[in-house]
C-alpha cells in the first residue's frame, strides 16, 4: 500500500479541520439562535397571558367591587345589618358570603356562622382587609384563591369602609363572577396576537372555551389541539402542542378561574433562526475557503519540505536506526529541531537500556507483592475439619486484576469472595489491592453482606477517574449449617458439585463495583450440604480462547467439574487443578489474554456424635444372615412392626448380596452398614471401597414386559426405591455410600 504524502495528509486534515471548524460553528449557532428564538417566544406568550390576566383580573375585581358597594349602601340605607339581614341580601345578590366587621376589627355579623366573633387580625388572609379600619383606604379586594379555613373551596373577596366604622366584606365564587364577566372575557382575545400568527385562548374550569379567535366559544378546550395536565405541566413554562393542525409553543396559566394559553406557531418562533444561521453560513463558507487556500499554500511552501526531510530521518530512527542524524538546516528552527532530535536520540539510546532493566526489577516486585497480598497457605485452617478451600490465580500479564480472599470474622462464620477488575496490567493490579482492602474492612467490622458491598462501592467510586470497575462474588459460610449469604456484583455465577452432580447457582447479578454510586446491593442464600464442592472463578475461565476463536464456555466447565470427587482440601485441590489441565489443554498454544483464577470450598459438616449402630463385616453373601440379625435387633428393641421390618429386611438382602457380589470384583473387601431409629424412621447406610457405582442411575425395569422380555438385572433396586421412603447414593473420600430410610 503506497504511503501518503505529508502534503496530501496535512491537505486532509486541513480540509477536515476546516469542515469541522465550519460544522461546529454552524451547531454553535443553530443552538444559540434556536435557544434565542425559544427565549423570546417565551417570554412574549409569557407577557401577553400576563396582559390577559390582568384584563380578567381588572374585570373581576371592577364586578366584584361594584356588588360590594351595591351591598354596602343598601346596610348604610337601612337594611337589617344581623345574621338573617345578610343572608338575605346574599341571596338577593346571588353572593357566596357577607361578613360585617366592625371597628375592632371582629366580625359582628356574618352568613357563615362559624365567623361569628372571628377576629381579622388572627389570619394573613383576613389581616389584609384591617387597612380599612385606619382610613388608610376605602375599599380592598383580594385575587381569587383557596380559602383559610377550607383550601379545597376557591373564593375571592371584596371589602368597602362603612361611614359609620368597619366595614362589610363580600365573596363570591369562580360561578357567580365568571357569569357576570364572561361577557367581557369573551371578546378579550378576538384581536389578540401573539407574534404575527398565534393567538390566546381562554376556558373557564371545565375547560371550555370562553374566548377564542377561531370562535369556539362553548367548546371543549380539546378541540383545539391542546391537552393540559396540570400536576405533570406546570403554569407558565413552555409546552408544544399542535393547535389547529400547527406546531405550535404554548404556555398556560390558571387565574381568577379561568385557563389563558398562548400559543406561537413553531415556524414563525424559528424563522429569525434560520435566517440568521443561513446567512452565517454562507459568510462562513467564504472565510474558510479563504483561509484553507492561504493556510495551505504558505505550509506547503515553508514547512512541508523541510518536513519531509526531517521525517525521512525519524523514520529510519522509529525503525531503530538510533545512529542516524537529522542535517535540516535551511533555517534556525529546524536546524535547532535537528540538533534537538539528534541530542534526543543520544539520551534515549541511554534511558532505553535502564528503563529496561528497571522496568524488570518493578514488574517483579510488583508480582512479588501482589502474590503476597492473596492467601497461598493450604490447607488455610489445617485444624479445622468442618470445612477446607484452596485457590489459585494464574495473571495474564506479570501482574493482574483478578483476587480472591478467605477469612474467619469468628469460629463460625467465614467470609470469601472472588473478584475480577476490568483491565490489566499494574492499573488492575493497584485497583485489585484497594478492592480486596476495603472488602475486608467492612466485612471485619461485623457489617452485613449487603452492606459490605455496598459500602465498598461507594468508597471505590470515591475518586474513581480511570473508570474502572470490580466484578465479585462474596459469600459468608455459617460453618455449623453450611447457610451461606451471598452478594453477587455481576460476577459470574458459581458452580456446585452435589453427589457427583455439578450445575451453576441460580442467582440475581448486582451492578458491578465502583460503577455508580448510592446502588443497593441485593443479599441472597445458598444452602451447603455435607459434602458439597462450591467452585468460585473468574471469566478467564470461560472466556478462554484457543487458537480458533472459540470459547471454553460454560458447558466444558459443567463436564470438568462434574468428573471430579473427593473431600476435603484434596478436593478442592484437584477440583482447580482439573479445570486448569482441561484449560491448558483446550487453549494448546493460544497466547492467554485473561487472568485465571479459581476458589474451592469444601463443606464437611459440623461435628458430630454418631449415636448409630455399626457393624463391619466381610461383603460376602454367606454374611448375610448376620447382617439381618443384627439389622431385626435393632428394629425389634424400636418396636418396628413386623410387615415394616420384612421390608426393610428385603431391601437389605437385596443391597448386601450386590456388594457381596460386585463391588470388589473377583477381590474381597469389608462392607460397614451403620443402623439408627429416630421418630419411628429407621435409617440405614451401607459403605464400602469398592469400584464407584451409582445404582439410582440405573433406569427402572419396564415390568409390564414379560420376564423373558425384560432386561436382564435393575428389578432389585426398582423393587428396594419403591418400598422405602428415601434412596440416595453418594460417593465421598473414595467410598460407595448408599443410605436408605422407612418411617413405621
Amino acid at each position: 500500500m503506497q504511503k501518503k504524502t505529508i502534503s496530501g495528509t496535512f491537505l486532509r486534515w486541513l480540509l477536515i479541520i476546516v469542515a469541522v471548524a465550519f460544522a461546529v460553528s454552524m451547531v454553535f449557532s443553530w443552538t444559540l439562535q434556536t435557544s434565542m428564538s425559544q427565549r423570546s417566544a417565551a417570554n412574549l406568550l409569557r407577557l401577553n397571558i400576563q396582559d390577559v390576566r390582568q384584563d380578567i383580573i381588572d374585570a373581576s375585581d371592577a364586578n366584584l367591587l361594584a356588588l360590594t358597594h351595591t351591598i354596602a349602601t343598601e346596610i348604610e340605607e337601612g337594611a337589617p345589618a344581623d345574621d338573617a339581614g345578610l343572608a338575605e341580601l346574599m341571596a338577593r345578590h346571588d353572593v357566596s358570603e357577607i361578613n360585617l366587621i366592625n371597628s375592632e376589627g371582629i366580625i359582628t355579623a356574618t352568613t357563615h356562622a362559624d365567623f361569628l366573633g372571628y377576629d381579622m387580625r388572627s389570619g394573613d388572609q383576613s389581616a389584609e382587609f384591617l387597612g380599612l379600619l385606619n382610613g388608610r383606604r376605602t375599599e380592598h379586594v383580594q385575587s381569587y384563591q383557596p380559602t383559610t379555613y377550607d383550601p379545597s373551596l376557591l373564593r375571592k373577596y371584596a371589602a368597602v369602609a362603612l361611614s359609620q366604622g368597619g366595614f362589610v366584606q363580600v365573596a363570591y365564587d369562580a360561578e357567580r363572577f365568571q357569569r357576570d364577566i364572561d361577557h367581557v372575557i369573551v371578546g378579550a382575545t378576538r384581536n389578540r396576537h401573539v407574534g404575527e400568527n398565534g393567538s390566546i385562548i381562554i376556558a373557564d374550569v371545565n375547560w371550555n372555551i370562553v374566548s377564542d379567535r377561531n370562535s369556539n366559544e362553548g367548546k371543549n378546550l380539546y378541540v383545539t389541539g391542546i391537552w393540559i395536565d396540570r400536576p405533570t405541566m406546570p403554569e407558565m413554562t413552555v409546552f408544544h402542542s399542535d393547535v389547529y393542525g400547527s406546531a405550535c409553543s404554548c404556555m398556560y396559566e390558571f387565574t381568577e378561574g379561568y385557563y389563558i394559553v398562548a400559543a406561537m406557531p413553531e415556524n414563525e418562533i424559528l424563522l429569525q433562526r434560520d435566517t440568521s444561521v443561513r446567512l452565517t453560513a454562507i459568510l462562513e463558507v467564504a472565510v474558510f475557503l479563504t483561509l484553507f487556500a492561504v493556510i495551505f499554500l504558505l505550509v506547503r511552501k515553508l514547512v512541508v519540505n523541510n518536513i519531509n526531510r526531517v521525517n525521512n530521518s525519524l523514520s529510519k530512527i522509529t525503525d531503530g536506526n538510533l545512529e542516524e542524524r537529522v542535517e535540516v538546516r535551511s533555517n534556525t528552527e529546524f536546524s535547532s529541531l535537528s540538533d534537538d532530535i539528534n541530542a534526543t536520540v543520544s539520551t534515549l539510546k541511554q534511558y532505553i537500556a535502564a528503563a529496561a532493566a528497571r522496568i524488570d526489577q518493578e514488574l517483579a516486585l510488583a508480582k512479588n507483592i501482589q502474590q503476597s497480598a492473596l492467601p497461598s497457605v493450604f490447607p488455610p485452617y489445617p485444624d479445622r475439619t468442618d470445612f477446607s478451600l484452596y485457590a489459585t490465580m494464574d495473571t495474564a500479564k506479570e501482574v493482574g486484576g483478578d483476587f480472591y480472599d478467605f477469612y474467619l470474622l469468628d469460629d463460625n462464620k467465614l467470609a470469601f469472595l472472588v473478584a475480577d477488575v476490568s483491565g490489566k496490567g499494574i492499573p488492575a493490579a493497584m485497583f485489585m489491592m484497594t478492592g480486596k482492602t476495603v472488602l475486608r474492612d467492612y466485612s471485619e467490622r461485623g457489617d452485613e453482606p449487603a452492606d459490605v458491598v455496598a459500602n465498598a462501592n461507594d468508597k471505590l467510586c470515591d475518586g474513581n477517574d480511570a473508570e474502572m470497575f470490580i466484578t465479585a462474588w462474596m459469600g459468608f459460610l455459617n460453618t455449623d449449617t453450611g447457610f451461606v449469604r451471598f452478594v453477587n456484583a455481576g460476577h459470574n455465577p458459581p458452580v456446585i458439585l452435589r453427589r457427583g452432580t455439578a450445575s451453576f447457582i441460580k442467582q440475581k447479578a448486582n451492578l458491578t463495583l465502583a460503577a455508580m454510586e448510592g446502588i443497593p446491593y441485593r443479599e441472597q442464600t445458598l444452602q451447603l450440604e455435607p459434602g458439597d464442592l462450591l467452585f468460585l472463578y473468574t471469566d478467564g475461565v470461560t472466556e478462554a480462547t484457543n487458537a480458533s476463536e472459540e470459547l471454553f464456555g460454560n458447558d466444558r466447565l459443567i463436564n470438568v467439574l462434574s468428573a471430579a470427587y473427593g473431600t476435603g482440601e484434596t478436593a478442592c485441590r484437584d477440583v482447580c487443578a482439573r479445570v486448569k489441565e482441561a484449560l491448558d489443554e483446550f487453549v494448546g498454544e493460544a497466547p492467554q489474554f485473561d487472568d485465571i483464577t479459581m476458589l474451592c470450598l469444601y463443606y464437611a459438616g459440623p461435628e458430630t456424635s454418631d449415636t448409630r449402630k455399626k457393624l463391619t463385616i466381610a461383603a460376602e453373601t454367606e454374611n448375610l444372615d448376620q447382617v439381618l440379625a443384627f439389622i431385626d435387633e435393632q428394629l425389634e428393641s424400636a418396636e418396628c412392626p413386623p410387615k415394616v421390618q420384612m421390608q426393610i429386611d428385603i431391601a437389605v438382602e437385596e443391597i448386601f448380596v450386590n456388594i457381596a457380589h460386585y463391588a470388589y470384583g473377583s477381590g474381597h473387601g469389608d462392607s460397614d452398614i451403620f443402623i439408627g431409629v429416630d421418630n419411628n424412621t429407621a435409617t440405614i447406610e451401607f459403605r464400602d471401597s469398592g469400584i464407584p457405582f451409582n445404582p439410582l442411575q440405573k433406569a427402572d425395569p419396564d415390568i409390564t414386559l414379560s420376564a423373558e422380555d425384560r432386561q436382564i438385572g435393575g428389578l432389585g433396586i426398582y423393587m428396594v426405591k419403591k418400598s422405602m421412603d428415601a434412596v440416595d447414593y453418594r460417593y465421598i473420600d473414595g467410598q460407595n455410600i448408599l443410605t436408605i430410610q422407612k418411617k413405621f
